[in-house]
């Protein structure tokens, strides 16, 4: 396996970093990685899953959105809606220097943004989300009493997981504009939903939300005790190889 450091266009003109995991041999497919809030394309959970699936023969692109670890752009400039504009152009890139990505894979809010973006993508014959919530405004619970100082003064230092980011009223309202339901009704994709049923941060009520929205072919696939954001080694192996086992039948003659 290899792993490759590369920059491409975002939707409006900023560089985005990412990291192209390979195998060895010619990839059997492509696939985008989208990762969890404010986390970046070098999260453990976003780099043992991506380099698990490249030993299944699967080249996965993990990136950063916008604003975030080696991208280009202001965060506090950000919200949903470019997340999902960020994967299109990461998919518009791989079909123009590589091949186009087959799958999908988002990490909690990076699973919201997959399945609001999917639709956009003509080649996605499937989508995965991990510890996913079903409705973007889900993130904002983790802004706690900050929220009275965004909706009165416009915007605040918030901190999320150890890290102050600067929030904007306009990322709370692009969230909350935003409903999921029809979206992923007409996914029209193969659909694998994992999640924890003892996740603290999204809810297992999440996963069942999306699985009851979706049509078929979907699936479920619960993560035991894994923790949101997939920290320990042996969760983010286990992903790998059941999402390698999942979408084979769905990527097998691409």
């Amino acid at each position: 396996m290899s792993t490759e450091k590369l920059e491409f266009p975002g939707p409006s003109g900023q560089k985005l970093s990412g990291r192209l995991d390979r195998p060895d041999q010619p990839p059997r497919a492509y696939a985008l990685f989208a990762h969890c809030f404010t986390c970046g394309k070098d999260i453990v959970a976003a780099n043992r899953i991506a380099q698990g699936l490249a030993a299944h023969g699967i080249a996965v692109l993990r990136f950063d959105f916008t604003g975030i670890g080696a991208s280009e752009g202001d965060f506090s400039e950000t919200n949903f809606s470019s997340n999902s504009l960020d994967l299109i152009a990461a998919a518009d890139f791989l079909r123009c220097k590589y091949r186009a990505p087959t799958l999908m894979i988002g990490h909690s809010l990076g699973g919201a943004a997959v399945l609001a973006s999917a639709s956009s993508i003509p080649e996605i014959r499937a989508v995965v989300t991990i510890a996913a919530p079903s409705d973007p405004a889900h993130v904002t619970g983790q802004f706690g009493a900050h929220l009275s100082q965004i909706d009165a003064l416009g915007e605040a230092l918030v901190d999320v997981a150890g890290r102050v980011f600067k929030i904007k009223r306009q990322f709370i309202a692009d969230a909350q504009e935003h409903c999921l339901t029809d979206s992923i009704a007409q996914l029209r994709r193969a659909l694998l939903v994992m999640h924890a049923p003892g996740d603290t941060t999204v809810g297992i009520e999440n996963a069942n939300a999306i699985f009851k929205a979706a049509k078929h072919p979907k699936s479920f696939v619960s993560l035991g005790n894994a923790d949101h954001l997939v920290t320990r080694k042996e969760d983010a192996l286990y992903i790998a190889n059941v999402i390698a086992a999942w979408s084979e039948r769905y990527l097998r003659s691409v």
